[in-house]
């Protein structure tokens, strides 16, 4: 029992489907590391491989009660974590269940971690990058695989999904995140899922072509999104808010294309419709671009005490042309994205150029507003400076996205997308956390 409901604690290993059911007073726990399946490994083929899926019904609480209880999803496993409006699904931490936790609680539990068969860089092996044999384990946690040579995999739903408190350090420099998707493919399905105070990034992107939308990310303490390994995919309707204060929080996205800016696959990233507001002083940039990752970010909204946007070029005037290869679409472009930072849109020690900066930004053809002043309400809603900017068609990036009139994440007071699923629905103050603390019973 965990006060007073029924607490079933899940095995550390799953090998055959299994259906979590939604029943009045009763809550499931991780004991420890709990895998779902065998890894199938990067083809599929590995004879020791087990395929199972997961699957969460709405209104489900799992909960972990330490830093080394986290969820893993194997290569060719899948979680099918469909929650609803009205009963979204909740992975949270054993003190969040009890009533302990506050506005400063983090890393009470480790994450839930999702490995799947699509492309990455960076292999451990001398073979190509994105091939069936490219794989690269799981930082600190050696044993556990990703990547393969399947573009479409598909590692399952999460739909309707709060992660709360989450986030562990295994070693220095290597995390768990609120959410890590390693290798999955664009087959799986990820919309509302809303990360809040993971002590490491809410959602972290080793490689991999999974798409998302309707994304919530709230009080983190690293990167609220963060693409790295080849990372191939497209993000739409993106709300990221730091913890108030000024402490707490890095850059709202780190993108970076590898540790090699040769390597391939490349990172693209094709973001649009994203509301961003960095409260932390720690940190440099809202928005940082490395190693060459190729970035198109559009209908977007940058808030910060520092600087909006920092780029780390190799030689400080130029940036790698655009060609005809998928792998290396050229320099990071932005359209119709508002920019109000106190510090000024690019920081001041900038390896990029003006010329460069005016590549990227195309101003002022490209409808991007420099020394913007905002007029957000409730923290992230549209007001009437971000309304008078003109949008970009985020459908002309691809199948996946979708057409708005209007820039930022949230149009206008009426636009409640992220109402009744979100642990802050009622108030809309994603940055105190206050209707986090509770649980459903």
């Amino acid at each position: 029992m965990v006060g007073n409901l029924r607490n079933c604690v899940l095995p550390d290993r799953i090998l055959q489907d299994l259906t979590l059911p939604r029943r009045a007073g009763t809550i499931y726990s991780l004991s420890r590391r709990v895998e779902v399946g065998r890894d199938v490994g990067g083809d599929g083929r590995d004879p020791g491989g087990i395929p199972v899926t997961l699957t969460i019904e709405p209104g489900v609480v799992v909960f972990g009660t330490g830093g080394l209880d986290y969820l893993v999803v194997n290569r060719g496993s899948k979680l099918q974590a469909a929650g609803t409006r009205e009963a979204p699904i909740i992975f949270t931490s054993r003190s969040n269940v009890e009533g302990l936790a506050d506005d400063s609680s983090q890393g009470q539990w480790g994450g839930v971690i999702v490995l799947g068969r699509a492309p990455v860089s960076d292999c451990l092996r001398n073979v190509p990058g994105g091939s069936d044999n490219c794989e690269q384990a799981y930082e600190g946690l050696p044993d556990l695989l990703y990547g393969g040579g399947r573009a479409d995999d598909d590692s399952g739903t999460l739909q309707y999904v709060q992660i709360r408190y989450a986030g562990f350090e295994i070693a220095p420099d290597q995390e768990i995140n609120g959410l890590t998707l390693a290798g999955v493919g664009s087959g799986t399905t990820l919309d509302h899922i809303q990360v809040h105070n993971s002590s490491d990034d809410g959602i972290e992107w080793f490689g991999g072509r999974a798409n998302a939308r309707y994304l919530v990310l709230t009080g983190n303490d690293d990167d609220s999104l963060d693409t790295d390994q080849g990372y191939q995919g497209f993000l739409q309707f993106v709300i990221a808010v730091q913890r108030a204060g000024g402490s707490s929080g890095d850059s709202i996205v780190e993108a970076d294309s590898s540790g090699n800016e040769d390597s391939l696959p490349r990172q693209w990233t094709r973001l649009a419709n994203f509301t961003f507001l960095a409260r932390s002083t720690r940190a440099g940039s809202a928005f940082l671009i490395r190693g060459g990752a190729d970035y198109t970010a559009v209908n977007g909204v940058i808030v910060a005490p520092r600087s909006c946007i920092n780029i780390a070029s190799t030689n400080g005037t130029t940036l790698r042309p655009a060609n005809a290869v998928l792998e290396d679409q050229g320099p990071p472009v932005f359209r119709s994205v508002a920019l109000a930072c106190g510090e000024g849109n690019f920081p001041r020690d900038s390896e990029i150029s003006q010329s460069v900066w005016g590549q990227i930004f195309d101003f002022p053809a490209s409808n991007n507003r420099p020394n913007f002043i905002s007029t957000l309400s409730g923290l992230f809603v549209n007001g009437t400076n971000e309304s008078a900017v003109p949008a970009f068609d985020a459908a002309s990036l691809g199948d996946f996205m979708v057409s708005t009139n209007y820039i930022g994440a949230v149009r206008d007071g009426s636009d409640i997308w992220y109402r009744g699923w979100t642990c802050d629905s009622g108030t809309a103050d994603f940055g105190s956390g206050s209707s986090c603390r509770t649980v459903p019973k």
